[in-house]
C-alpha cells in the first residue's frame, strides 16, 4: 500500500488541477459532479477508518507543526466554503443546521453532499421556471 500511499495525492493534486480548469471555463457545475466525489471520498473515508481507526486523524494533526498548520487549512477552507455556499443553500430552502452538522461529523464529504444537493435544488428551481 505504500506506493498507492504516494500515487494518490498526486492523482488528487492532477485532478484537483483538471477540475479547477474545467469549472473556471465552464462555472455551471451539475450536481452529480460533487455528488460523485462526496460517494468517492466517503468510500475513502471509510476504508481509512477501517485500516487506522476512528479517531486517528488526530495524532495526524497534533503531530508536528505541518500537522497543525494542515488542520488549520482545512479548518479555514471549509470555513470558507460554508460561509459561500450557505447564501445558495438558504436561497433554494435548504435547512442549513443538520448539513453544518454533517459537515463537522465528516468533514469535506458532508460539504460537498451539501453543494451537490444546493446545485440539484438550484437546478431543478431552473427547469421549474422555464
Amino acid at each position: 500500500m505504500e506506493g498507492l500511499y504516494q500515487t494518490l495525492p498526486i492523482v488528487a493534486v492532477s485532478l484537483f488541477a483538471i477540475a479547477t480548469i474545467v469549472v473556471t471555463t465552464r462555472p455551471a457545475v451539475d450536481w452529480r459532479v460533487p455528488a460523485t466525489i462526496s460517494m468517492l471520498f466517503l468510500g475513502w473515508s471509510l476504508y481509512t477508518i477501517a485500516s487506522e481507526g476512528f479517531f486517528a486523524f488526530w495524532g495526524e494533526h497534533t503531530r508536528n507543526a505541518w500537522g497543525n498548520q494542515i488542520w488549520f487549512d482545512l479548518l479555514i477552507a471549509v470555513a470558507i466554503a460554508w460561509t459561500l455556499l450557505l447564501p445558495k443553500a438558504r436561497a433554494v430552502g435548504m435547512r442549513t443546521w443538520p448539513w453544518l452538522a454533517l459537515i463537522f461529523a465528516s468533514g469535506c464529504v458532508g460539504l460537498a453532499a451539501m453543494f451537490a444537493r444546493c446545485r440539484y435544488l438550484e437546478m431543478q428551481s431552473n427547469q421549474g421556471g422555464k
